[in-house]
């Protein structure tokens, strides 16, 4: 696809709180966090997981290359959900309805409703051009991507390839581990797992740990995020049943995770909502004022050097 086929969807953010206002405008009372570490302790840590979205940055490769990445196989006969991408920029969206049309009796709202059933006997290219074709799930993508108001248009300069980033879903089918990718024919069944212990997700995690040993060692050009089930309905409810137990381990422990949880949720609505602000006038009139007063290479050398500073502590965690 070109540049030009975006049909009026706008990049968004790898964001949890960019996906987790998303799911709230489809009616679906589940989150998305941040996953910085595969170990066992920080999956178990959000159970229940319903799936995995996983952001990479697109490299050249060869058809053999990209079929041998995670060493699964096409399922032509996939039982499940499946869209394909026909537009630019809606993926991150497609990857969320594609892990959703797979979660049985899922709670969604009237308007996510309609279009499943919509598309439910429907082959995934046309399934694809009728959600890429929803003007109100495109209006819902769209309200959470940053202004863009600069254009370069007419200005003669040479163009630059952008790197292309995609996302694309893990999650369990029937039995099996199964990678959803818009951009890909079908569906990639990565093989059973056993219900046991870590159930999927271990099999997920050996599958996606593959994957980012085909990047460089120091390549930092992922993330990867968790669908789940909303914490805070059922920290309510054990709240209230442990009401009066004055001193409880239990009831402290709660409380403290009750209300890192609602601060998150403040952070991702101040977020947001800055988000749908465009802040480059305030940015070019700071800018010009730091160059008025001569500070603008000081300020630029402490921005370097913070940004360092977070990549190496990124770079720390995925070590």
């Amino acid at each position: 696809m070109s540049d030009e086929d975006s049909n009026g969807w706008q990049l968004t953010e790898s964001d949890p709180g960019v996906f987790t206002e998303l799911l709230k405008r489809l009616g679906v009372p589940y989150i998305v966090d941040d996953l910085y570490s595969l170990d066992p302790e920080s999956l178990a840590a959000l159970q229940p997981i319903h799936a995995l979205i996983f952001l990479f940055k697109c490299l050249p490769q060869s058809p053999e290359d990209e079929r041998s990445v995670g060493a699964g196989h096409y399922d032509l006969d996939f039982p499940g959900f499946f869209a394909h991408q026909t537009v630019n920029n809606a993926c991150a969206t497609l990857a969320v309805v594609n892990a959703l049309g797979n979660i049985p009796s899922l709670p969604a709202g009237p308007q996510f409703e309609d279009l499943m059933n919509f598309t439910t006997d429907m082959d995934p290219q046309t399934r694809g051009m009728a959600i890429a074709s929803a003007d109100w799930l495109r209006e819902a993508h769209n309200a959470l991507s940053p202004p863009s108001a600069i254009s370069l248009d007419g200005l003669d300069l040479p163009k630059q390839s952008e790197e292309a980033y995609h996302f694309i879903v893990y999650l369990p089918v029937l039995g099996s581990l199964y990678e959803l990718d818009g951009l890909k024919p079908y569906p990639m069944r990565h093989g059973g797992y056993d219900e046991s212990g870590e159930g999927w997700v271990k099999k997920a995690r050996e599958v996606i740990e593959n994957r980012i040993h085909t990047y460089p060692t120091e390549a930092l050009e992922f993330s990867l995020l968790a669908l789940r089930d909303d914490p805070i309905p059922g920290m309510r409810k054990r709240l209230d049943a442990l009401q009066g137990s004055a001193g409880d381990a239990e009831l402290s422990d709660l409380i403290s995770r009750f209300s890192d949880e609602n601060s998150k949720r403040e952070r991702w609505a101040f977020e947001n909502s800055s988000r749908r602000h465009n802040h480059i006038g305030l940015v070019h009139a700071l800018l010009l004022a730091l160059a008025k007063a001569g500070q603008l290479d000081s300020a630029k050398a402490d921005a370097q050097r913070v940004m360092q500073g977070r990549s190496e502590k990124q770079r720390a965690m995925h070590s």
